[in-house]
């Protein structure tokens, strides 16, 4: 069996990976407003976690899983692979490879890789996805680790957010793009990039913002009819379901899957964000 362990940063349910020879877990991390922690598990209200962020002045504050939680995932499965963060953004990525090097020294030889996603969110769904596809054509591991690094050159990430607060409080965005969305009125498409967040193009209002994403969609993912496409959202459903119908009608994309954001991902992206990855 194939078990694929992410990060809660990855905003792909089980039910979208898991078959006969594949298992998917996420490995929470801790989530900080104020002198409350959250851990970004199953049991995290995402409603009430949404409020209190969003009625505290504080920065919300992120810790990565420690190596023992990887760990013990790796004691379940034929072959690991993990996706994490990128590792620009959390220490997840570095915590994985720390538990790696544990678990062998510990309990011998397995194989277990760790994929650096360079980007987050729905991002890291889509290869955990692209995995979990190879894994159920029976392809062996070593097959499947160099077909994902393949896949993961052409991968790309663009998304809309409303708010920039908790990404500029923590340095991950500059204050130049969030001075864009909240002063000017200004809504930029920005992608992740080699693990850090750039903006790539920019328009007045959601609805125009939302056309300049599919055309860089179209334009990077010419072959977007065959591609598995994933948009996660922060209380965003309508938003989601609406670019949904867009990337169907407009690009003709076929696999198109909706996720709703965990708790990792509301933390940056805030209300009203919807993200994209292909």
């Amino acid at each position: 069996m194939v078990h694929i362990v992410v990060d809660s940063g990855c905003d792909v349910s089980k039910e979208v990976i898991e078959g006969e020879n594949c298992k998917l877990t996420h490995v929470p991390l801790n989530l900080q407003i104020d002198d409350t922690v959250y851990v970004d598990d199953e049991n995290l209200d995402l409603t009430k976690y949404l409020e209190h962020m969003e009625s505290s002045k504080n920065a919300v504050k992120t810790s990565a899983p420690s190596p023992s939680l990887f760990m013990e995932e790796f004691k379940t499965g034929d072959s690991i692979f993990v996706v994490t963060l990128s590792g620009k953004l959390s220490a997840t990525y570095q915590s994985a490879v720390s538990a790696k090097d544990m678990y062998i020294e510990e309990y011998g030889e397995k194989f277990i890789h760790v994929f650096d996603s360079l980007t987050a969110v729905i991002g890291e769904g889509i290869i955990a996805i692209k995995i979990a596809e190879l894994a159920k054509k029976g392809m062996s591991a070593i097959d499947i680790k160099e077909q994902v690094a393949e896949f993961m050159k052409n991968m790309h990430t663009v998304f809309i957010l409303d708010k920039f607060d908790n990404l500029v409080k923590t340095g991950r965005v500059s204050p130049y793009i969030a001075k864009l969305a909240t002063v000017l009125n200004i809504k930029p498409v920005c992608i992740a990039s080699e693990g850090t967040i750039k903006m790539v193009d920019k328009a007045r209002g959601y609805s125009k913002a939302v056309a300049k994403m599919i055309q860089f969609i179209k334009e990077y993912a010419p072959d977007i009819e065959s591609r598995t496409v994933g948009i996660t959202h922060v209380a965003a459903y309508e938003k989601a379901v609406a670019l949904k119908e867009d990337l169907m009608t407009q690009l003709r994309a076929k696999n198109v899957i909706i996720q709703e954001c965990r708790g990792v991902t509301t933390t940056y992206a805030n209300r009203g964000a919807v993200m994209v990855a292909f």
